[in-house]
């Protein structure tokens, strides 16, 4: 809940500070200032190309629309240190945090020093502007104080990493604890006798020539929400590739996760369907057996998944792990 209500408040505040800078942009083109107009526009594109103005669109291609944006507005202030006077002296402030949230940082770093190197030389010739000693010493303190929050904000991720067990864009599962807590669920499952599956779900995406990657990322934020919704509460889903989710079933034959397999694959077409995307859904099941471990079991059900998809996709498949054809069930979509 309070990660949901931060993303909605920075999309509100995305929105609002878009409104401004689209506004001070007009005004100023106005009033006949084009640098400070075109500087608040740069500002805007890149506040809309971001990914807190629209958390449910797709990453790709908008991070490095946004980093053209800022090589925009860069070009723009470093010309405004010939044209004179300096009208975008106080946007450098901004300058630094900027190049550090949206650059690697070490090309981030070199930026701040140019910038640096190019303001202290042109500052020496601007007689024009009285308070250039004083607008210096502001952005040397900006940068500074730049460089510790991004030194801060490094540190704190490094330190929470090991503690993120979440896919940000699904709340499924991270990956990365996925073979731990399979080899803890089959360990139980051995102790205790009893069965257990797995499920892997994939989208059909190679089967759809008109369904931009984009529009099918940009759909699995509710796909995330679909499966949480229909797991049990000691079920656990895991995001195992771009389009891929994996769950784990404990107490549940082969048979049984085969019929809640086409259950979820079904509500999935039809989640799919309600947003105009002709897109199919195929999962493979797989379940335990003696001798399996984490490895074996995920690659079971891999290899389900992709013959359901090699033979057309919109089915589920159920893995064998003996010689006798699996059983396949199809169903269409509703």
């Amino acid at each position: 809940m309070a990660q949901m209500a931060e993303k909605f408040l920075l999309s509100k505040l995305s929105r609002t500070g878009f409104v401004a800078l689209v506004a001070v942009a007009a005004a100023c083109a106005l009033l006949g200032e084009p640098l400070v107009s075109a500087a608040a526009a740069a500002a805007a594109g890149m506040v809309v190309s971001g990914r807190t103005f629209h958390p449910g669109r797709a990453r790709q291609p908008w991070p490095r629309v946004q980093q053209g944006f800022f090589v925009v507005l860069l070009l723009i202030l470093l010309v405004s240190f010939w044209t004179g006077p300096w009208v975008l002296s106080h946007w450098l402030y901004a300058l630094p945090l900027v190049a550090f949230a949206l650059v690697p940082p070490p090309v981030a770093a070199v930026v701040a020093l140019v910038v640096i190197g190019l303001a202290v030389s042109a500052s020496q010739w601007a007689v024009g502007l009285a308070d250039r000693h004083q607008m210096i010493s502001a952005f040397l303190l900006t940068v500074l104080l730049s460089a510790l929050l991004i030194f801060l904000r490094e540190y704190k991720s490094r330190q929470l990493a090991p503690l993120r067990r979440t896919d940000e864009l699904t709340q499924a599962a991270s990956r990365e604890y996925l073979s731990a807590d399979l080899h803890k669920e089959i360990q139980r499952s051995e102790r205790e006798g009893t069965d257990m599956s797995i499920l892997m779900i994939g989208l059909d995406a190679h089967l759809s020539e008109s369904e931009p990657d984009e529009d099918i990322r940009s759909i699995l934020p509710r796909i995330g929400r679909y499966l949480h919704s229909q797991i049990r509460d000691f079920d656990t889903y895991y995001r195992v590739a771009d389009l891929q989710f994996l769950v784990i079933l404990p107490g549940i034959s082969t048979g049984d996760a085969l019929t809640r397999a086409e259950i979820i694959r079904k509500g999935l077409a039809t989640l799919l369907e309600s947003h105009g995307m002709n897109l199919t859904v195929s999962t493979g099941i797989a379940g335990l057996n003696i001798g399996d471990d984490a490895n074996t079991l995920q690659q079971s059900a891999a290899n389900a998944l992709r013959r359901a998809q090699q033979q057309g996709g919109n089915r589920s498949q159920a893995y064998s792990a003996w010689s006798k054809p699996a059983q396949p069930s199809r169903g269409q979509a509703s």
